[in-house]
């Protein structure tokens, strides 16, 4: 399973929606919501880019030598219509600073050097050390997880529901409820998780063999999984 530092790193290093809190300053929702906006340096430290006139640029700018202490926290959301559909949540917290030699036009470039981290998700929740949060990788398959979970959802709903064959004792849960909806939930380089939908509600984690490196990876381990579920 992934550690609870390269989950709080993907999670950072995502697309999900994030809002910076700087104690005394509005709620701040950083722009673009892209890749970019977010993206952990060699030390762990996260930049954010603001537009140049934004509350948190004006803060961060007044503050100069004095610790100005700002929160992000990062909620991830499935990319499919399911019950109880956030699926994780992080936060990191530390100190902002400019980096005015990062800006673009129109916009400047934040530093938060990190202090502590957390996450809360799928897989539970814990505390993260910052030097692990700095070493972490991203997972390899995130950038294409929403796509991908999509078009499992609407073009595969049918080998997604034959997974219940591989719980074994526990495809009896998907008897009691009534076998309802299978939703592919979340994807990851070490596997599929699938939320079974009905009178009762549970997740089940399909593991790979082994983790996967890219797409083309993720495929043939999907293509075994779903051969295995159907014989």
């Amino acid at each position: 399973m992934p550690s609870a530092a390269e989950r709080t790193r993907t999670l950072v290093q995502s697309t999900c929606s994030g809002v910076l809190l700087i104690p005394g300053v509005e709620t701040i929702r950083p722009e673009p919501p892209a890749p970019r906006a977010r993206v952990v340096g060699p030390d762990g430290e996260v930049f954010l880019l603001f537009p140049a006139d934004s509350p948190a640029v004006r803060a961060a700018t007044h503050a100069q030598d004095d610790e100005l202490s700002a929160v992000l926290e990062i909620t991830d959301v499935a990319p499919v219509s399911v019950p109880h559909r956030i699926r994780g949540r992080a936060r990191v917290s530390g100190w902002l600073t400019c980096a005015p030699s990062l800006a673009e036009p129109g916009a400047m470039m934040l530093r938060l050097e990190v202090g502590e981290l957390s996450v809360d998700d799928l897989w539970g929740a814990s505390a993260v050390e910052p030097e692990d949060f700095a070493r972490a990788r991203v997972d390899p398959i995130v950038a294409h997880e929403a796509e991908l979970l999509q078009h499992l959802h609407s073009a595969h709903g049918e080998q997604v529901q034959e997974l219940c064959g591989l719980l074994g004792e526990r495809a009896g849960e998907t008897a009691g409820a009534g076998r309802g909806r299978a939703v592919p939930l979340a994807l990851d380089r070490f596997g599929l998780r699938v939320r079974f939908v009905g009178e009762r509600c549970f997740d089940a984690r399909f593991d790979f063999p082994a983790p996967v490196r890219d797409v083309t990876e993720l495929r043939r381990a999907m293509h075994t999984l779903f051969e295995a579920a159907a014989h």
